[in-house]
């Protein structure tokens, strides 16, 4: 009778695993028992709540290995996120709030490099690079309207050229950097390059700075032995009327032994196309690099950039949206962008001292009453300035300009106008001397036009300003308001 050995020795060759089949359930049970490094079997076995009693018995226990509980897989996938955010932005302490202020000052300069002016202040470290390594000097005009990064830039890029010339082992140059506005006259600034340059000799007092310079850039001896990098700022105030100071700055650079890398800087777009025929014939064209208005995405990347600073979120991002949209539409200024988040920041700051509720960040509301601020015409504020009685007059004239479609009329009709106003406000309506009076008084003031005639109801009226701006003057004034219903024609 065979045994139960024998019956086990003797089972046929299919059932029994091959080497690689039955060495596979012991690696993998080895993985999932004493695998981790630094822990006792008692530990895995605890840290094993599915395991299988029979595991032991040669089984793999393979969904251990598939398996995961979706609270830890969600703390692997999101724990670094949550780790990530920004703390809140506590708007009542004062450093905080002093932070956010300083960091959207125009005054404030970024302590990284500039963004958005990647490609115009390349163009101009290669031309500084080139006058340096070369020791040959040249001449450069920036133009582009005002808040585009002209100045910044430039002073950026001289930082940079001293840092290269020193990693070269190259003499750094010298610089100067003049605002023409603080020049008291144009010829000044031939003073100022000279005075920079005189470090060795005195040129003789008979001649004039213009002429000591041209001395001195024409003779190898005593020209210096730096480069030397001017700065002119503001270059538009010192445009003459044969504008010779121009021509003769640029002339320097095209001097024999001259030493100069000028870079001017200018507001007026077309100062080039002015100046730079003349400069063309005189073989001393400069190089120019025009700087385009902020775009929208510009915009809100700078003011990002500036408040990566912080460790806090200020602005919801419809607000800074809303922002760069419309300064981008408007002019393109950045110096504007910065001064609207500023005042948007104050007035959430103002209403945060009314509110009982805790006010989180700066919302699209605060930059709308901030950028109404900002792009508000100078005729809102001397419409507000007004005698109330001027003021319902403008309200008789945009209710006949804009709801009876007029481009005139005449004194009587704007009295008819008026006096329908006073009764539906309950107001006393002057007589017909005053209310004549009253409108040569705005038309002094620029707000309408009176036209000739005998008689003084006949005489034309027509309006010189804009009847948006009477709206919005009034806007969220109920009285006014009410003037600027629609009337009959």
């Amino acid at each position: 009778m065979p045994t139960l050995r024998s019956a086990t020795a003797s089972a046929s060759p299919a059932a029994t695993p091959s080497p690689a089949a039955a060495s596979t359930p012991r690696s993998v049970k080895r993985r999932l028992t004493s695998g981790r490094a630094g822990e006792s079997p008692a530990a895995s076995r605890h840290t094993s709540p599915h395991r299988s009693p029979h595991a032991g018995a040669g089984t793999a226990c393979t969904p251990k290995l598939l398996s995961a509980s979706p609270k830890s897989s969600r703390k692997r996938l999101y724990g670094d996120l949550v780790a990530a955010e920004k703390p809140k932005w506590n708007p009542r302490d004062p450093a905080q709030m002093r932070a956010v202020k300083e960091a959207l000052h125009v005054a404030t300069v970024p302590s990284c490099e500039l963004v958005c002016r990647d490609n115009e202040q390349r163009r101009v470290f290669d031309f500084c690079k080139a006058c340096v390594e070369q020791e040959k000097a040249g001449s450069l005009y920036i133009c582009g309207c005002p808040g585009t990064g002209k100045t910044l830039s430039v002073n950026k890029i001289k930082d940079s050229l001293v840092r290269w010339a020193d990693e070269m082992g190259m003499e750094t140059p010298d610089s100067l950097a003049i605002n023409c506005t603080n020049l008291s006259n144009t010829s000044e600034i031939f003073s100022k390059i000279l005075g920079q340059f005189q470090n060795r000799k005195k040129g003789s007092s008979k001649l004039s700075p213009l002429q000591q310079l041209q001395s001195m850039f024409s003779n190898k001896e005593t020209t210096p032995r730096r480069m030397m990098l001017v700065i002119v700022d503001e270059m538009d105030y010192l445009i003459t009327r044969d504008r010779a100071v121009l021509h003769d700055l640029f002339m320097l650079t095209t001097c024999p032994y001259s030493r100069c890398i000028l870079i001017g800087i200018a507001n007026a777009i077309d100062l080039a196309d002015r100046f730079l025929p003349k400069l063309e014939s005189l073989n001393c064209k400069p190089l120019v690099v025009t700087f385009r208005a902020y775009s929208k995405d510009q915009i809100s990347d700078i003011i990002k950039h500036r408040l990566k600073v912080l460790e806090y979120d200020v602005f919801e991002p419809l607000a800074l949206e809303f922002c760069a949209r419309k300064v981008a539409a408007a002019t393109g200024d950045m110096r504007k962008a910065l001064g609207v988040c500023r005042s948007a920041v104050e007035v959430f700051e103002a209403r945060l001292q009314v509110a009982n509720e805790e006010l989180g960040i700066v919302t699209f509301d605060h930059m709308d009453i901030a950028l109404s601020k900002a792009f508000k015409s100078p005729v809102v504020d001397s419409i507000l300035c007004l005698p109330q009685h001027q003021q319902m007059v403008l309200c008789a004239l945009a209710n006949t300009f804009q709801h009876c479609k007029k481009k005139a009329t005449t004194l009587g009709e704007l009295n008819k106008s008026y006096i329908e106003i006073c009764r539906s406000t309950q107001v006393p309506a002057v007589g017909m001397l005053e209310f004549s009076n009253m409108c040569m008084v705005l038309s002094d003031q620029g707000f309408m036009k009176l036209g000739q005639s005998k008689e003084d109801k006949l005489r034309r009226v027509t309006l010189q300003i804009d009847i948006s701006d009477i709206g919005y003057a009034f806007k969220g004034n109920r009285f006014f308001q009410k003037c600027l219903e629609k009337t009959r024609c």
